[in-house]
């Protein structure tokens, strides 16, 4: 299995993200990643 987070908003989008890449730590073991754009 697998998973895709994102965010849009104003708020500081790193701790949103990696919060969301730890609730889909047990979807997939083969790899994860972290992609930010300003």
């Amino acid at each position: 299995m697998c998973g895709i987070i994102g965010y849009i908003g104003k708020k500081d989008a790193y701790p949103i993200l990696i919060n969301g890449l730890k609730r889909l730590e047990y979807r997939g073991y083969d790899s994860s990643g972290i992609a930010l754009i300003n």
